[in-house]
């Protein structure tokens, strides 16, 4: 077996991210909306910039996928507990996609660890996906504001992303990374 390096920059963001989780969670503690979204965004830009590093510079590894995946929660459950602090007024009756859509998160997180004992690390495409245009939604709504339209996006790809994922967890026998997506999973069975 061969000894994975794990130093190298990808790494680093996502581990950045996962160092400033606390600091992010302080700030909608404290009341501090700015600093919260000023750390949140950055923590966006650098959860896209791990991704792109890793495969361009082929710096992908298994500790890598896991770090990610750990970087990728704390970022979005910080971003959930953000948005039900300082804009929860924006969604008016919209308000039950986003109860839904994290209806899926913590199903899917739920059936990890049951079945698997760890955050799932599929890296789907649906997920890659829908992470972009989640994040997009995010950095829209704290750099400006509330967009409707993205929101509906961002929910719905986030929808299709959480069912997929919960039918591989549910139909797979070791937690798989970089799964690509359904078809693939059952392509390999």
């Amino acid at each position: 077996m061969e000894k994975e390096n794990i130093y190298n920059v990808p790494n680093f963001l996502s581990f950045y991210r996962l160092l400033t989780f606390p600091l992010i969670v302080w700030f909608i503690y404290t009341g501090e909306e700015k600093m919260f979204a000023i750390f949140l965004c950055v923590n966006l830009v650098t959860d896209i910039l791990d991704g792109l590093i890793a495969r361009s510079f082929n710096l992908q590894t298994k500790f890598g996928a896991r770090l990610d995946s750990l970087a990728d929660n704390g970022t979005f459950i910080a971003a959930f507990i953000g948005i039900f602090t300082f804009k929860i007024h924006d969604f008016a009756e919209s308000i039950w996609m986003l109860w839904t859509f994290i209806g899926f998160f913590v199903l899917g997180l739920l059936i990890s660890f049951i079945k698997f004992r760890q955050f799932p690390t599929l890296h789907l495409y649906t997920t890659k996906i829908g992470g972009y245009v989640q994040g997009f939604f995010i950095f829209v709504l704290f750099a400006w504001s509330y967009n409707e339209y993205l929101f509906y996006v961002a929910m719905i790809i986030g929808y299709i992303s959480h069912i997929e994922e919960i039918i591989i967890l549910m139909i797979s026998n070791a937690m798989k990374t970089d799964a690509k997506g359904l078809y693939w999973v059952l392509k390999e069975s």
